[in-house]
């Protein structure tokens, strides 16, 4: 098996809490473990931003990390952890309320 380590991705949101962006999807005959994720909301305002892990492109209830939690103007946020994704588990979603809220992911792949 080999490791990877890397930006597992990034997306700006769309803009609208609830709307699932696609930040990270597990390759196939991959297994993932998430590190840490960065919001930045490059605005003067503040923000609201949501994350969770998902067996689909929507979001479930049980597979929030993180709801509709707040990030001020003209800030980023640093998540820190040893989240795993695999075939089942396989989606990282992510939404906020303004479309000036960016996320990135870093870890590494397990092939």
């Amino acid at each position: 098996m080999g490791t990877v380590y890397k930006r597992l991705g990034a997306v700006a949101s769309t803009g609208t809490i609830g709307t699932a962006d696609t930040l990270y999807t597990v390759p196939a005959a991959t297994a993932t473990v998430v590190s840490t994720i960065t919001i930045c909301n490059t605005s003067a305002s503040a923000a609201t931003f949501s994350i969770a892990i998902s067996t689909t492109t929507s979001f479930v209830a049980a597979g929030y990390i993180v709801y509709q939690a707040s990030i001020a103007g003209n800030d980023t946020v640093g998540l820190t952890f040893g989240a795993t994704l695999d075939a089942t588990n396989k989606y990282l979603l992510c939404s906020a309320s303004a479309a000036t809220v960016s996320f990135s992911v870093f870890g590494s792949e397990i092939t």
